[in-house]
C-alpha cells in the first residue's frame, strides 16, 4: 500500500537545490588604470607578482631576519589571531553537520511502582512493574529550501575571511617589527654622529681654554664652547632613551620580555629596496584586509539565504524504533518486544509578529554595510600606496638635497674653527657653523631612516606579496587541526 507521504517524497525532492541567496558578485568601485605618484622614478616593473613572503630579506640584515623570524613562533597577538580563525573553521564544521542525519542510541531499564489511586488506572494493572527499552531515534532535515547550505557557505566564507584576517596581523606584525628596527638603527647612527660630535666639541673647548689661558679669548668662548659640548651630550641621553623604548617594542613583538631582551648597538648602511607596486586592480588580489572583506561581505550574502528560508517550511524525516518490555524476561530483542514510528514532520511559521520580515531586514542591511566597509577598505588601500610613493619620491629627492647641505655645513664648520684658530673669526662663528653641520647631519640620517620606513609601509600597502591564492580552500576550512598550536 502506497502511503500519502511516499507521493510527497519525490515532490519535496525535487525542490532540496532551492536557494534564496542572492546571486553574488563582488562590490564594484572606481578603479585607476595607474597610480597618481608612480612618475618616471617608479620602479620599471608593473606585472611583478613574484612571491614576497620575506620581503625584508631585501634589506640584507641578519639580526633583522632573525627577529622577523621569531614573529610567527612567539608573537601572542598573532597566536590569538590563529585561534580565532580555528574557531571559524569549528563553526564551519558544526554548521556543516546538519547536513548529515543525526542518530541517537537509548536505553533505559527501571522498577516503578505506581500509585493506586492514579488517575484512570485500570483495576488489573499491577502495583509495580518493571520497564526495559532499548531504540534508536534518527532525524534528518530536508534542505529544500538551502537554509542549512547557505549557512554552510556563510560559515565558509567567514572562515576564509578569518584566515585573511590572520595574514593582515602577520603582515602588520611583521611591517611594525621591521619599522621599529629601522628606526632603533637610525638612532644607533645619530649616537655615533653625536660621539663623534662631542669628541670635536672636547678638542674645541679645549682650543678656547687654551687661547682664553693665553688671553687671547675672552671668557664668553670659553661658556659658549662649554655649552655646545654640553647640548650635544644631552642630545646623545635623549636619542638613548628613544632607543630604549623602541628595543623593549621590539622585544614584545618577538614574545620577550623587555628585561631579559637587548639589541646590541651598530652602525648598519641598510638599502632602500626597489619595490614593484603591480597595476591597481591587482591591489584587490594582494592584500589579505581587503580579502577579508570581501569575503565579509560573501558571508552576509549567504546569510540573506538563511532568513528568507525561514518563511518556508521544516520539513524533516523521523524514524524511531527499538525493543521494549516490562522487565518480565530476558528475550529483550525478540520480535514481540518491538516497536517503530517512521514518517516526515513538518514546521510551519504561521505569526511571530514580523519577526523574520525583521531578520530578513537586518541581513540585508548587513551585507550593504560589509559592502560599504569593503569599498572603504579598497579607497584606504589606494590611499596608502599613493602616499608611501610619494613619500619615496620626495624623500628621496630631499635626501640627495641634504646630503649636498651636509658637506656645505661641514665646509663651514671646519673652515670657521680654523679661522678661529687663526684669530680671523669669533667663536660664535664656530658655534653657529658647527650646530648647523650636526642639525645637517642629523637631519640626513632622519631622512634615510623615514625613507626606510616609507618603504616597509609601501610593502604593507601592497600585501606584501600575499595574493588571494592563499586564501584558505573549502577542504582547508572544513578540515579541523587535529593539533592546536600557538
Amino acid at each position: 500500500m502506497i502511503r500519502p507521504f511516499h507521493l510527497l517524497l519525490p515532490a519535496l525532492g525535487a525542490l532540496a537545490g532551492c536557494s534564496f541567496a542572492p546571486d553574488y558578485k563582488p562590490p564594484s568601485g572606481a578603479m585607476p588604470v595607474a597610480y597618481k605618484e608612480a612618475g618616471p622614478w617608479a620602479v620599471a616593473q608593473p606585472a611583478d607578482d613574484r612571491p614576497r613572503r620575506d620581503w625584508w630579506t631585501d634589506f640584507d640584515d641578519e639580526t633583522l631576519n632573525g627577529l622577523e623570524g621569531q614573529i610567527d613562533t612567539e608573537n601572542p597577538d598573532l597566536a590569538a589571531s590563529v585561534a580565532r580563525y580555528d574557531q571559524a573553521r569549528a563553526y564551519v564544521s558544526q554548521v556543516d553537520a546538519s547536513m548529515m542525519p543525526t542518530v541517537d542510541l537509548s536505553g533505559s531499564a527501571t522498577q516503578n511502582r505506581q500509585s493506586a489511586k492514579r488517575p484512570l488506572r485500570s483495576p488489573n494493572q499491577p502495583n509495580q512493574y518493571g520497564a526495559n527499552t532499548i531504540g534508536l531515534q534518527a532525524s534528518y532535515e530536508i534542505d529544500f529550501w538551502g537554509q542549512i547550505r547557505n549557512a554552510v557557505a556563510a560559515g565558509e566564507a567567514t572562515a576564509q575571511a578569518r584566515g585573511a584576517d590572520m595574514e593582515t596581523v602577520r603582515l602588520s606584525l611583521h611591517a611594525e617589527l621591521a619599522n621599529d628596527y629601522v628606526a632603533l638603527r637610525g638612532l644607533d647612527a645619530e649616537m655615533k654622529l653625536l660621539t663623534d660630535t662631542e669628541q670635536a666639541y672636547v678638542k674645541a673647548q679645549q682650543l678656547t681654554q687654551d687661547r682664553h689661558d693665553a688671553k687671547v679669548a675672552s671668557g664668553i668662548d670659553v661658556s659658549r664652547s662649554e655649552s655646545q659640548l654640553e647640548s650635544a651630550r644631552a642630545l646623545e641621553s635623549d636619542v638613548r632613551g628613544q632607543r630604549a623604548v623602541l628595543e623593549h617594542a621590539i622585544a614584545s613583538l618577538v614574545g620577550k620580555p623587555a628585561s631579559d631582551f637587548s639589541i646590541a648597538p651598530a652602525v648598519v648602511k641598510l638599502p632602500v629596496p626597489a619595490e614593484p607596486t603591480g597595476l591597481p586592480a591587482s591591489l584587490l588580489q594582494r592584500r589579505p584586509d581587503i580579502a577579508s572583506d570581501e569575503r565579509k561581505v560573501a558571508a552576509a550574502n549567504a546569510n540573506i539565504g538563511v532568513a528568507k528560508a525561514a518563511f518556508y517550511p521544516n520539513i524533516s524525516l523521523n524514524l524511531t524504533g527499538g525493543f521494549q518490555n516490562t522487565g518480565s524476561g530476558f528475550g529483550l530483542l525478540s520480535a514481540p518486544y518491538s516497536f517503530w514510528s517512521v514518517g516526515p514532520s513538518l514546521a510551519l511559521p504561521l505569526f511571530e509578529g514580523g519577526l523574520r520580515h525583521a531578520v530578513e531586514a537586518g541581513a540585508y542591511a548587513a551585507r550593504d554595510e560589509a559592502a560599504a566597509n569593503y569599498r572603504s577598505t579598497v579607497l584606504a588601500a589606494f590611499q596608502e600606496v599613493e602616499d608611501n610613493l610619494a613619500l619615496l619620491h620626495h624623500l628621496g629627492q630631499e635626501t640627495q638635497d641634504e646630503t649636498q647641505a651636509v658637506t656645505a655645513a661641514e665646509h663651514t664648520a671646519d673652515l670657521s674653527l680654523t679661522l678661529y684658530h687663526d684669530g680671523a673669526a669669533s667663536y660664535l662663528d664656530v658655534v653657529v657653523a658647527q650646530t648647523d653641520a650636526l642639525q645637517a647631519e642629523r637631519t640626513l640620517l632622519d631622512l634615510n631612516t623615514r625613507r626606510l620606513q616609507a618603504d616597509i609601509r609601501l610593502i604593507r600597502a601592497v600585501g606584501g606579496g600575499w595574493s588571494t591564492a592563499d586564501l584558505p580552500t573549502t577542504e582547508m576550512v572544513d578540515r579541523l587541526p587535529e593539533k592546536h598550536s600557538g
